[in-house]
């Protein structure tokens, strides 16, 4: 299956970016991801990149709960950076709370809402829908 050349993980969580950038070569899910702790700092970054024609992630997994800028308030500012190549969102939490799922529908951006910890079978489904879909 052909893999992602960059993904993004955006999460102020030093143990979950650890785990899931290990699953991630693990299954060879991309060439190189990019990381960043917080809304703010991805927010920033992601719009430099854009703006430069520089290769975007083509996927990115989204924790809401961090610092700064939250994922929702990144997701109310990335939606408004224009963008010509796709870029699919995951959110990635640890929140069951049934609003968080139905909020993170009403993005259109957002794929699909993944609760924490990530498996090598979740990674590898969102390598599979991804590329299925582009």
């Amino acid at each position: 299956m052909k893999k992602f050349n960059i993904a993004c993980v955006i999460d102020d969580d030093p143990i979950f970016v650890f785990g899931v950038k290990k699953v991630m070569q693990v299954i060879d899910f991309c060439n190189s991801i990019l990381v960043f702790r917080n809304g703010q700092e991805a927010l920033d970054n992601l719009t430099a990149i854009i703006s430069s024609n520089d290769s975007i992630p083509e996927v990115i997994i989204l924790d809401l709960n961090m610092p700064i800028l939250d994922g929702w308030q990144f997701l109310d500012e990335f939606v408004k950076i224009p963008c010509e190549k796709k870029i699919t969102i995951y959110i990635a939490s640890s929140s069951v709370d049934p609003k968080d799922t139905l909020r993170a529908k009403s993005y259109e951006i957002v794929s699909n809402y993944i609760v924490k910890p990530i498996s090598i079978d979740v990674l590898k489904d969102i390598l599979h829908d991804v590329k299925k879909a582009g």
